[in-house]
């Protein structure tokens, strides 16, 4: 083994004394001192010892139930802080799983939105563009105009047509008048002739 440098020494014996309150040096001294006592003879000097080795033991044992509530309340406050650790990390926890849950909300509203957007585009990809749509609809208004020009010259050949054809229907019945006026005239003239045959 090596040599112990005097800083181990020192380290060993701050580590043993705890809190550096010079308990294990009053220990030392009051086994020394119970020693003393115990092969001391004259009764005067015992009881001085006696008295002194109960302050030391009095020293001992209020350092030692200083110890004992220094380590019940570290105990305690190690209870507090595992508490408070578990409330922040439940804390933060929840406050994860919320912002998860308001990003899964975020996400499905922008995947609808874009489902939406797709389906949009398709059906204005079918038709065809404003450029297209404006030629079109010039072509469909030359051909209405011209459509609308053929209906006037058909409405207005109906017309003359009907005119034409009342003034047949009108020729056709004035002919028609005649020919029985005509053909009563020629009835009356044959039952007169029979008539002056006879006389």
């Amino acid at each position: 083994m090596g040599a112990v440098t005097d800083d181990e020494v020192i380290r060993k014996r701050l580590l043993i004394d705890g809190d550096g309150a010079g308990d294990d040096r009053r220990i030392n001294v009051l086994l020394k001192s119970f020693v003393k006592w115990c092969h001391s003879a004259a009764p005067e000097e015992g009881f001085t010892q006696y008295q002194r080795m109960l302050g030391t033991l009095a020293q001992c044992e209020f350092s030692m139930g200083k110890t004992l509530l220094v380590y019940d309340m570290n105990l305690r406050e190690m209870e507090n802080y595992e508490k408070i650790y578990t409330d922040i990390v439940l804390g933060h926890t929840f406050f994860k799983i919320a912002e998860c849950k308001k990003e899964i909300l975020r996400a499905k509203r922008i995947r609808k939105n874009r489902q939406e957007y797709d389906a949009l585009a398709k059906v204005i990809q079918q038709h065809p563009d404003r450029h297209e749509t404006l030629k079109q609809l010039e072509a469909l208004d030359k051909e209405l105009q011209q459509l609308s020009r053929i209906k006037e010259n058909v409405e207005d050949k109906l017309e003359l047509r009907k005119k034409q054809f009342h003034v047949l229907l009108s020729t056709i019945h004035e002919l028609q008048q005649t020919l029985e006026n005509d053909e009563k005239s020629e009835n009356d003239e044959s039952q007169d002739s029979p008539m002056e045959n006879g006389q």
